[in-house]
């Protein structure tokens, strides 16, 4: 049985990778902050048999105990600050996690692996935030990086410590350069997942409005379900690489209110969408679309998961939370 060490189990990703581990077989442990952390309860429902190692991004001793204990053939690290509005509010923060916290668990690999260090296979999720400002359309392999955020340049020096890593140990380590996947476990603070909620409170009569920044910025938006599948695959292969993965289609915010709101039968959504400067980004990234020629010719991936029936899949979900909540509300005394 193979066993596999999941870094930020409690995030979307996580959960995903989690569940698709367990079906094929895996022994999975995941890395938690904390015995009291709130979000255990969830990973232990969706992920059965998983085995949860307290443990932190931001101190190497822990990582080493996490790493001695799981003895993993598979470590995936999606550990991060991941909510891109609040890496420049918490800038130090985001470095130290997002950042200086890859260097950590792959000091953390090399040390307990001594001289079978090719042994451990690791995975290093990169970011399409490392392109920001892009100086090409699509983005793929051999883009060069401009990343326009303290939580993008933090990726980037991951990203770039994965492949020093892998040049300098002989370390089987890849990184994965994912654009923006999303599901209904997305945490509500991620623009798609505030719409999507917001649009199923607006259509329950639970909120009037819902408050945005920018609905010019186009991103490439897949389901994380399948992102995290590419994850896998690429620790298969045979030698170890980078890789964009992403859906090649491009959506403006616009497009996404069209589809979520559309879908609880409101046509036109202006009267119940505001926007605020405080939600605009001190440097924008306008578009995001990646080129996943790589992935499919290689790995044999591509997604399943259409925009529409993303965005659709989110709403859902949203509309059966809140009907729950709501339903919960009117019985407690």
């Amino acid at each position: 049985m193979p066993r596999a060490l999941i870094t930020g189990i409690t995030g979307q990703d996580g959960l995903y990778l989690g569940e698709l581990l367990t079906a094929k077989g895996y022994e999975v442990f995941g890395l938690v902050r904390g015995q009291s952390n709130p979000k255990i309860a969830t990973v232990e429902r969706i992920i059965p048999g998983v085995q949860l190692l307290e443990g932190d991004l931001t101190d190497l001793s822990s990582l080493i105990g996490a790493v001695e204990i799981s003895q993993p053939d598979e470590v995936y690290n999606l550990g991060a600050i991941s909510f891109v509005g609040l890496s420049w509010k918490q800038a130090e923060l985001t470095g130290e996690t997002t950042g200086m916290g890859v260097l950590r668990i792959l000091e953390a690999l090399r040390i307990t692996a001594g001289n079978d260090l090719s042994r451990v296979r690791f995975y290093q999720a990169s970011s399409s935030e490392m392109f920001g400002k892009v100086r090409e359309t699509p983005q793929r392999e051999t883009t060069p990086f401009h990343p326009r955020s303290p939580y993008g340049v933090s990726k980037t020096f991951g990203h770039y410590l994965t492949v020093n890593y892998r040049e300098s140990y002989g370390m089987f380590a890849c990184s994965g350069m994912l654009f923006n996947h999303e599901s209904p476990r997305r945490g509500i603070e991620f623009v798609t997942r505030k719409i999507s909620r917001g649009v199923a409170r607006i259509a329950l009569g639970l909120q009037d409005s819902i408050t945005l920044g920018n609905l010019e910025s186009r991103r490439d938006w897949g389901f994380a379900g399948d992102y995290v599948d590419a994850m896998w695959r690429m620790l298969q292969q045979d030698e170890p690489d980078d890789y964009v993965v992403a859906t090649g289609e491009t959506h403006s915010i616009r497009e996404l209110l069209d589809v979520a709101f559309t879908r609880v039968g409101i046509d036109d959504w202006t009267p119940y969408v505001r926007q605020d400067p405080r939600f605009f980004r001190p440097a924008e990234v306008d578009i995001l679309v990646g080129d996943a020629s790589k992935a499919r010719d290689v790995l044999g991936w591509k997604p399943t998961v259409t925009f529409r029936e993303l965005v659709e899949m989110m709403v859902d979900a949203d509309l059966e939370l809140e009907r729950e909540s709501a339903g919960q509300a009117l019985t407690v005394p």
